[in-house]
């Protein structure tokens, strides 16, 4: 889960002062206060807001023209939009094309939290006030960035001083649709529907307005994302041409690291301005046509004439310039109109979920595979424009030539199921984004953790993106500058980066190289760090092997079980351990991060309990089995950590336990395979399918973090699970009949035999006609297609 706080230095050398123990304490009561009051909002809208389902519109309210594809029809964008707001999947229901640059959407609101949402993406089931509908977001993940230029639908001119304090509109959930490439709401108090849909650098409005007022859009040019900073901001009207320009430059979670993004737009209308007026500060200027600062933007009205009055903006967008921003609207819409571009948008998505055919299953199921499929593809950010210009990580522009640039790539979440799954059905995709982290580390001088925009954002810890390009090399994905890769991986795995460095690296290296591990102390994250520097040296391993270092090879394998190091024969945990090798002390395995955030102990472990970064080395799976006392007792301990976990989807409480919401145990059904009970991955991995996903607003147990988890269902429903950073796949149980998986050569067909709601046991496994006896497969066995066949059963077979 990535988190919306600044990154923490590891292996500092020194602490801060700490605050008086009763600021300590009156901090956490007021904490705790702030977490019940949340928690009684949360569970009230719980019992307020019904289970959403995408219906058909009611007559007169909504178009029912707009009929989504074969495949776009199970799709349900309201999955994980709502729910309690620390575990929300923090999902946008708005329009969008795969993998573009444009997510257009909703902002919404409530009258306890006025001018944002309790939704880093805008959006928050359980609010029922509209501000308006911007173009950018992240999907999925913790950090507040985007929110540019919001268009605010109105029936008189802007008033400034109601518009700074938030103008809200009512809306509501049944008068609200949404499929795959559009969405639509019906605004009762303006008497106006709003419609909405995209080109991968364009969003495109249908405002139809029906009372008998003067319809007016404001663009708040200015607009951010839960209220971040803006500068720099300009505005021009261009009557004639009946469009407007301008740029910004915001500060959200992650821009702000690297000095803000900046966004050029150019929009155009299909009807003539009938007033304009241009605002800087709390000043509005009539007929003024430009304005420039830190909060501009631009109130227009329209001629009332015709009944009802229909205006159609296509917003484009660019990061390098206007002239650019103008190039991608006449490329991809100025010829085009509205339903052409939602027809296009359709068959956009259902190219990518007909990557995967199923058949059989329950409603429900088929739901929630085909929106997780879908959000799968919401992230990363097409970052290059239509003619290949993209800002590079050296601010400089630079051309994307034979592939498409991607940031906002989530890697720390994504590198364990996301990009697995994009280098299995399209790799293609995966190529591209790997080229755009190769030129990342050209034009800024590392290899990003968590690119956001064209800067190092330095979110959460370790070295992920060695992880992604390793597997993608070792799973054929080589035509990129492997060499200049893993030279830079091997780089930052043997030294800190130089004071000042954009990129943070890896935090606590040297010391991590010197003992074995990273010391507790004055270090923070030091077992998480060390968990996450093995899994990836692991990677460069394997990598330095298929490329003939083989003495890099033996180094890195070393350095990948220095995890090990942090093991405590006593207590059978990763305990954190100083510098002299003494473990801390007292041992607190359940104690959460979230609710000790400066506690002593659990800073030494990310967004988890020990319990939950127990399970933490699935690259040495066999290694981290033997460091228990015994196999069947490693097996005892990981059946009863999902035998206490909470049962329910999206429970106010992660727990101390089994936690699907979060990314650092959700390989874990998966390591009774290497424990020699695959009987217990099937159980385990079937009961994740069916209590952790569901198919309403609050259908995600946990941010869903740039499709992390959503991709984690997908994979799980085809009975394989990837091994990041390796070219294996654990075998599952499959939870359909049958599965067309659509593949560079011939399809992956996956039959699941004797299927059951109530046969989740897997009896025996053949690939071609070729009987398994083991509970994995390589890449390359599936890769150019076959038949996987599974015959299951209600009990597991006898050992």
């Amino acid at each position: 889960m990535t988190r919306d706080n600044p990154e923490n230095p590891a292996c500092r050398p020194h602490e801060p002062a700490r605050s008086p123990r009763w600021k300590r304490w009156l901090k956490r009561a007021l904490v705790l206060i702030l977490v019940v009051v949340l928690s009684c909002a949360a569970f009230v809208g719980a019992l307020v807001f019904k289970h959403h389902r995408i219906v058909s519109a009611k007559p007169g309210k909504l178009p029912t023209k707009v009929q989504p594809g074969e495949l776009g029809r199970w799709v349900n964008p309201f999955i994980g939009t709502g729910g309690y707001p620390w575990v929300c999947g923090n999902n946008f229901p708005g329009a969008m094309v795969p993998l573009g640059t444009v997510r257009l959407g909703p902002e919404t609101s409530s009258m306890l939290i006025r001018k944002r949402a309790l939704n880093t993406s805008g959006y928050y089931y359980g609010d029922d006030l509209l501000l308006g509908f911007s173009h950018t977001r992240l999907n999925g993940t913790g950090a507040t960035d985007g929110g540019h230029f919001l268009v605010v639908p109105a029936l008189a001119a802007i008033d400034l001083k109601q518009f700074r304090k938030g103008q809200t509109t009512k809306f509501s959930h049944s008068e609200e649709i949404a499929s795959p490439g559009y969405y639509a709401v019906n605004l009762p108090e303006l008497g106006t529907l709003a419609e909405f849909t995209a080109t991968a650098r364009v969003g495109l409005h249908r405002y139809t307005f029906g009372k008998e007022k003067t319809p007016h859009l404001f663009l708040d040019v200015a607009n951010a994302l839960g209220g971040k900073r803006s500068k720099e901001g300009t505005v021009r009207v261009l009557p004639d041409a009946k469009e407007i320009e301008g740029s910004i430059r915001t500060f959200g979670t992650f821009a702000a690291r690297y000095g803000g993004l900046k966004v050029y737009f150019v929009a155009r209308f299909d009807q003539p301005f009938a007033t304009f007026g241009t605002w800087s500060g709390d000043t509005l200027s009539a007929n003024q046509p430009a304005a420039e600062g830190d909060r501009v933007g631009a109130d227009l009205s329209f001629s009332v004439a015709n009944r009802p009055t229909v205006v159609t903006l296509k917003l484009a967008i660019s990061h390098v310039s206007i002239a650019n921003a103008r190039a991608n609207l006449e490329a991809e819409a100025t010829a085009k109109s509205f339903d052409q571009v939602v027809a296009e948008a359709q068959q956009a998505w259902e190219d990518k979920l007909s990557l995967v055919k199923i058949q059989g299953g329950t409603e429900k199921r088929r739901t929630i595979f085909y929106t997780a499929l879908f959000r799968v593809f919401q992230m990363p950010t097409l970052f290059n424009d239509v003619n290949g210009d993209y800002l590079g990580f050296d601010r400089q522009v630079h051309k994307a030539d034979g592939f498409q640039y991607f940031t906002d790539l989530s890697l720390w979440d994504t590198f364990r199921t996301t990009h697995p799954l994009y280098t299995l059905l399209t790799p293609k995709d995966q190529r591209d984004m790997v080229m755009s982290l190769v030129k990342m580390l050209e034009q800024g001088g590392w290899l990003p953790r968590w690119p956001s925009g064209h800067g190092y954002s330095n979110s959460m810890l370790g070295t992920p993106a060695d992880i992604v390009i390793a597997e993608a090399y070792l799973k054929g994905i080589r035509d990129f500058d492997v060499e200049k890769a893993y030279q830079a991986m091997r780089r930052t795995a043997l030294a800190s980066t130089p004071p000042g460095s954009a990129f943070s690296g890896r935090e606590g290296v040297e010391d991590y190289l010197k003992y074995g591990y990273c010391p507790s102390g004055p270090a923070r994250k030091s077992v998480s760090r060390t968990m996450d520097f093995g899994w990836a040296d692991s990677a460069i391993a394997a990598l330095a092997e298929s490329l003939g270092h083989t003495n890099d090879a033996a180094m890195f394998r070393q350095h990948s079980q220095f995890y090990r190091n942090l093991w405590n024969p006593a207590t059978q945990y990763f305990q954190p351990r100083d510098a002299r090798g003494k473990f801390f002390e007292p041992f607190k395995p359940r104690l959460l991060t979230y609710f000790d955030r400066k506690g002593e102990f659990t800073k030494d472990y990310v967004e988890g309990s020990a319990l939950q970064w127990r399970w933490a080395a699935p690259f040495d799976a066999s290694g981290m089995i033997s460091l228990f006392t015994n196999r069947e007792y490693f097996v005892a301990e990981l059946n009863d950590f999902f035998a206490k976990s909470d049962p329910t989807t999206g429970a106010w409480s992660p727990g101390s336990y089994y936690w699907h919401g979060n990314q650092p145990d959700i390989h874990a059904a998966y390591l009774f395979n290497e424990a020699g009970r695959p009987d217990l991955t099937q159980k385990w991995s079937r009961w994740i399918l069916d209590h952790k996903y569901g198919d309403t607003y609050d259908g995600l147990d946990g941010n869903d973090d740039g499709g992390t988890i959503s991709a984690w269902y997908v994979f799980s429903a085809l009975g394989l699970y990837p091994v990041a950073g390796s070219d294996k796949y654990q075998l599952g149980a499959p939870l359909f009949e049958k599965v067309e998986v659509k593949l560079k050569g011939k399809p992956l067909i996956i039959i699941a035999e004797n299927h059951a709601a109530d046969h989740p046991y897997v009896k025996k496994v053949w690939l071609n006609d070729t009987p398994l006896d083991r509970s994995w497969i390589k890449h390359a066995e599936i890769e150019a297609g076959g038949v996987l066949r599974f015959e299951m059963g209600a009990e597991p077979p006898k050992r």
